[in-house]
């Protein structure tokens, strides 16, 4: 588990030292590369849809519990 956590770390500071030094485009400044930004917009779509649907279900009343009855020996 270390090791893919290691690894997905070493590839992102390689993306973010390629981005800075101008062979991975990103014009706004924002740290997100050109092409992946339509992307990520559509996931932040996604999450916020996510988030409305969860907020709603916490709302809603959970039912109460099933009491369930002793037998008497």
């Amino acid at each position: 588990m270390m090791y893919v956590i290691l690894i997905l770390a070493v590839i992102a500071g390689v993306g973010f030292l390629l981005m800075k030094s101008g062979k991975i485009e990103d014009k706004n400044g924002n740290n997100i590369p050109d092409k992946l930004e339509p992307m990520v917009e559509e996931v932040k779509e996604v999450v916020q849809k996510v988030k409305k649907v969860v907020d709603a279900t916490k709302s809603t009343k959970k039912p109460a519990a099933k009491k369930t009855a002793k037998k008497a020996k």
